[in-house]
C-alpha cells in the first residue's frame, strides 16, 4: 500500500520499525533514519527475512533540505517523525516541500525553553491544507491514545464532558538508582517546568510538582500521582468542546523524587550553558551522556505501566463516571519488540496513525491532532497491535 520514512533510531523509533513490519500489507517499504546509520542498521538486521522491505539512511534532521533530498530520493507517501521534538519544524517543513504526508509523537520545542505548545506547529494549517497533505501531530500515548480516548468518550458515552484525569502511571523498575524512561533531556524539562491545568477558560499554574494526591490503579495499586502541564491539556482544552477542567497526573517514586532535587539544587537540569574548562556546556546535556540510554533500558525492566482518562459529564441529564485506560506489561513488550513499555505505548499509536492516514481513513489536508478523527478505527487497531483497553463506569475519581 505505501512506503514510510521513519526518522529516528531510539526505542519508540524501534517499535515503530517492529509494528510496520508487522503490518507488511500497509507498510510495503520503510527506511530507518538517523545521525547514527548504525542504530538503523542494527534495527534491520533484527528484522531479517521481514516481507516489509528495509532501507536505512544516515540524516541530520535539524537540516532540512538533507530531509528534503532523502524523501525525494526514497519517495515515501508518509514521514513518521520520532526523532527529537526540537527538530518537528524542519522536518514538517521537508514535507510541505516535498507534498508528502506528516506524523509525529510530541510537539515541538524550542531547545531553549522549555514550552512544550502547539502554536508553531498549528501555524501551519493553511499551508498544509493548500499543499494537500496531512500533518498528524502527537499519535503517541500522552498525547495520542489519550486524546483518542477523550474522542471515544465524547462521541459514545457523554452528552457534555466536564472534566478529565488523565493518569499515567509506571510501576516499572529498572533497577538503576536513576535513569529515566524516555530522552532524559526531555523528561526532566517536563518534571522540572511548572504544572499547569485548564479550569473554566484559564489555564492555572503551579509550583513544579507541588500537588501530589495517591490514587488506586487498577493492576499496580495505590501510586503517588503528581500534577505536571503535559501537551495533550492545550489541544483537548480546544477540541473537547465545552469541558470546563483537564489536568495531567503522573507517578513517581520517592527515590526518583529524591535525585532529581539534589540534580537540580547542584545545577546539572539547568538548560542554560556554562562555561566550563574553555567551552560552553549545557548541564542537562551533560547529564543525559552521564544517564543509561532508556533504549538500553528494555532488558532490566520489570512490571506495568497503566495509562489512562478519568471523565465526568452528563449523559441523558444524569451524571456520568468513565474510565479507560491500557495496562502494559514490560517484560512482553521487550519479548515482543525489544523494547520497554514507555516506547511500546508510544510507538504503537505512531505506526496506527501512519496506517489509517495510508488508508485514507484518517487522511484530510491540513494539521490536527488524534482527537479531531473518528476515535473508532484507531480504539479497533490498538485491541489489534498490542494495547488492548478496558473501561470502567464507576472508577475512584480524582477531588
Amino acid at each position: 500500500m505505501g512506503k514510510a520514512l521513519i526518522i529516528g533510531a531510539g526505542g519508540v523509533s524501534n517499535v515503530v520499525v517492529h509494528k510496520c513490519c508487522q503490518n507488511p500489507d500497509v507498510f510495503e517499504e520503510i527506511c530507518i533514519a538517523s545521525r547514527t546509520i548504525e542504530k538503523c542498521e542494527a534495527m534491520k538486521n533484527t528484522l531479517e527475512g521481514s516481507r516489509t522491505k528495509i532501507h536505512t539512511a544516515q540524516l541530520d534532521a535539524d537540516d532540512t533540505d538533507m530531509v528534503i533530498d532523502l524523501i525525494m530520493s526514497f519517495r515515501p507517501d508518509i514521514v513518521i517523525n520520532v526523532a527529537l521534538p526540537y527538530q518537528d519544524l524542519s522536518i514538517m517543513d521537508a514535507c510541505l516541500a516535498t507534498g508528502v504526508h506528516y506524523v509525529d509523537t510530541a510537539n515541538y520545542e524550542p531547545p531553549e525553553t522549555p514550552k512544550f505548545e502547539y502554536k508553531w506547529q498549528w501555524a501551519y494549517k493553511e499551508r498544509f491544507e493548500k499543499a494537500g497533505i496531512t500533518a498528524l501531530l502527537g499519535s503517541g500515548f500522552d498525547p495520542g491514545v489519550t486524546g483518542v480516548f477523550c474522542a471515544y468518550a465524547q462521541k459514545h458515552y457523554f452528552d457534555e464532558i466536564h472534566s478529565i484525569d488523565i493518569v499515567d502511571a509506571n510501576a516499572g523498575d529498572h533497577g538503576y538508582p536513576f535513569a529515566t524512561n524516555f530522552n532524559p533531556e526531555i523528561n526532566i524539562r517536563e518534571i522540572t517546568a511548572n504544572g499547569r491545568y485548564f479550569k473554566k477558560g484559564e489555564w492555572i499554574e503551579t509550583d513544579p510538582l507541588s500537588i501530589k494526591k495517591v490514587y488506586d490503579f487498577p493492576e499496580i495499586g495505590p501510586k503517588n500521582i503528581y500534577l505536571l502541564y503535559h501537551e495533550e491539556l492545550e489541544s483537548l482544552a480546544v477540541n473537547i468542546k465545552g469541558v470546563k477542567q483537564i489536568r495531567f497526573w503522573m507517578t513517581f517514586s520517592d527515590n526518583y523524587l529524591n535525585h532529581l532535587r539534589v540534580l537540580e539544587n547542584v545545577g546539572m537540569t539547568s538548560i542554560s550553558p556554562i562555561a566550563y574548562e574553555g567551552q560552553e556546556i549545557i548541564p542537562l546535556q551533560f547529564l543525559k551522556a552521564m544517564l543509561p540510554d532508556p533504549s538500553s533500558l528494555g532488558a532490566r525492566t520489570k512490571g506495568k505501566t497503566n495509562i489512562g482518562c478519568i471523565i465526568q459529564g452528563i449523559k441523558d441529564g444524569k451524571p456520568k463516571t468513565y474510565y479507560v485506560y491500557n495496562v502494559c506489561v514490560h517484560e512482553e513488550c521487550y519479548e515482543e519488540v525489544g523494547s520497554q513499555a514507555i516506547s511500546y505505548t508510544t510507538g504503537v499509536p505512531a505506526m496506527i496513525g501512519a496506517m489509517l492516514l495510508l488508508k485514507g481513513i484518517w487522511k484530510k489536508p491540513g494539521v490536527f491532532n488524534v482527537e479531531e478523527f473518528d476515535p473508532d478505527p484507531f480504539m479497533e487497531a490498538l485491541n489489534k497491535y498490542g494495547l488492548p483497553w478496558k473501561e470502567d463506569f464507576s472508577p475512584t475519581l480524582l477531588d
